[in-house]
């Protein structure tokens, strides 16, 4: 089981969570032919660095690949893969699911996570599940209502006063001594797991575009090694042209992708509606900015509006998202605007996880009174 640094390129021969030089670490490349299986960590086996545990497994993967009405006011064939429908709701279950297979393998009692959404409940979820202890770091903000989606877990949340930029490195430092694994945003074991995501787009179609929403970048990563590992195999002939999204108010990989930059910068005074993607300083950013050049990506940046107006559109079609899994539709409409994408190509949009956790941003719109003794005359109108 080889590491590699994704930008110095340095080996190592044991799990690592990140490289002396400070950069992300990822597994080798696996090959392999897919098995018959019922879920996705069967059917690709050989593509797993660990052996996933189903003991360990909530249901997580095999998310539908819902074809989208937008798609034929766009003029192009969309497809929207709903990650929503994971046991925590969102994408992040992939990951944990893999990484904590990994912790309880290597005999690990407690795993952690720094974040305030997402990840927080998921890690919590799954570490009830394995019985392991669980630590969640949120930063001193973090909503209540956030807060409770972890806590019923019954995981160990703790407010952490002071940076919380510097607080993803330090948890890493004190996890190795204290004997916790932290399990954050792109863990080397979570990336892999997100590889499924394009195992599972590849078996229904060959898309042209894939739109992703992207913060730490762990979810970047691993969709595109998963479709790299596909292409290596021989599984597919082409690799999709992969779309990182990110909000106008905190977007640092792609104002260093349109400045030309080798190296993201913070992003200061980060403002935006889509709080699951507000990351001003990355830590898989410059792993996505030499991807998106390697592999002739696309970034795109949205507004607010614009990512409330797509998050309207989705719950249209039944589909209620957070914000932050709105604004690949949100940049489909300007991509397709400008011609960057072509009239009928394919286009596979991620729900990256669902709305419930964001109530508090939503107002109650048309709801009428009625007395019952009218109430003919309001079904009527």
């Amino acid at each position: 089981m080889k590491l590699r640094c994704t930008i110095c390129g340095r080996e190592y021969d044991k799990p690592v969570q990140r490289c002396e030089c400070g950069e992300p670490v990822e597994f080798e490349l696996f090959h392999g032919e897919p098995y018959i299986g019922k879920t996705v960590w069967e059917r690709f086996y050989d593509f797993w660095p660990v052996e996933p545990d189903p003991e360990l497994s909530l249901g997580e993967g095999d998310t539908p690949l819902v074809k989208s009405k937008l798609g034929k006011e766009l003029g192009i064939r969309l497809y929207l893969k709903n990650e929503t429908v994971n046991p925590t709701w969102s994408f992040k279950d992939r990951g944990t699911f893999l990484a904590i297979s990994h912790a309880v393998r290597e005999g690990y009692k407690a795993v952690g996570t720094v974040s305030t959404g997402n990840m927080a409940a998921s890690v919590a979820a799954y570490a009830a599940r394995a019985g392991l202890k669980a630590k969640i770091l949120v930063s001193e903000k973090a909503s209540k209502e956030k807060l409770k989606a972890v806590s019923v877990y019954g995981a160990d949340v703790i407010r952490v006063k002071g940076d919380y930029g510097r607080l993803y490195f330090e948890s890493l430092k004190l996890g190795e001594r204290l004997g916790v694994y932290f399990m954050n945003s792109d863990n080397p074991f979570r990336v892999e797991g997100y590889k499924g995501i394009s195992f599972e787009i590849a078996e229904e179609i060959t898309p042209d575009y894939v739109l992703i929403p992207t913060s730490s970048g762990g979810l970047f990563r691993g969709v595109a090694k998963g479709f790299t590992e596909l292409f290596a195999s021989g599984l597919i002939d082409r690799i999709p042209t992969l779309v990182a999204v990110q909000a106008e108010g905190c977007s640092p990989i792609c104002r260093a992708f349109e400045e030309g930059k080798e190296r993201i910068e913070r992003f200061e005074s980060p403002k935006t509606i889509a709080h699951a993607i507000e990351n001003p300083h990355p830590p898989s950013g410059n792993a996505v900015l030499k991807l998106l050049r390697e592999m002739g990506g696309l970034c795109v940046t949205v507004s607010d509006e614009e990512i409330m107006k797509a998050q309207a559109e989705l719950a249209r079609e039944g589909l209620f998202v957070q914000p932050a899994s709105a604004t690949g539709i949100a940049a489909l409409r300007k991509l397709r605007e400008s011609r960057r994408i072509e009239e009928g190509a394919k286009v596979v949009s991620i729900l990256s996880g669902a709305g419930l956790k964001t109530l508090g941003q939503l107002d109650i719109r048309d709801v009428r009174e009625c007395p019952l003794e009218k109430l003919d005359e309001c079904l009527k109108t």
